[in-house]
């Protein structure tokens, strides 16, 4: 990370918001939260990470390889919204088709396929996918995370 979190925290105290979303570790965060558990002084730095993401995709300035993490979490979700589990292969190809389109580079489409085989094989990759039978659990999930977490 070019800065951590703890130091985007600080640029936003000094208002200096620019700074932080140009920042690449936003983009390098992975959510994993350790940041918000270890935080002395009970900041959570994981949500201001992820609010600074979303910030920088509306102001437009996200650079075309951290656009492709805006496509993949959006892939990745629409993915668990439809099946209530994640569906890999569809997964790849939403996701590669989309960069596919957006950046016209035919070869990330196939850059991977020779992993498909060896993954497969080593049972590390699901061909098939699995559904949720309650799909409608998803779909309350999902419903009650855009409305702000109300019930």
């Amino acid at each position: 990370m070019d800065s951590p979190p703890t130091r985007l925290i600080r640029l936003l105290q000094l208002g200096d918001l620019d700074a932080a979303l140009r920042s690449d570790s936003i983009w390098q965060c992975v959510s994993c939260q350790t940041c918000s558990t270890r935080c002395p002084k009970t900041v959570d730095c994981a949500s201001i990470l992820d609010a600074l993401r979303q910030l920088a995709f509306e102001c437009g300035t996200v650079s075309p390889q951290q656009r492709r993490t805006v496509v993949f979490q959006k892939a990745f979700l629409d993915n668990i919204r439809r099946h209530g589990r994640l569906n890999e292969i569809e997964l790849i190809a939403l996701f590669k088709g989309e960069v596919f389109l957006r950046d016209r580079a035919l070869p990330v489409l196939f850059e991977d396929a020779d992993l498909a085989p060896k993954l497969q094989r080593r049972g590390k990759l699901d061909l098939i996918g699995e559904q949720v039978r309650d799909r409608g659990v998803v779909a309350r999930i999902f419903a009650r995370s855009l409305n702000g977490g109300a019930r």
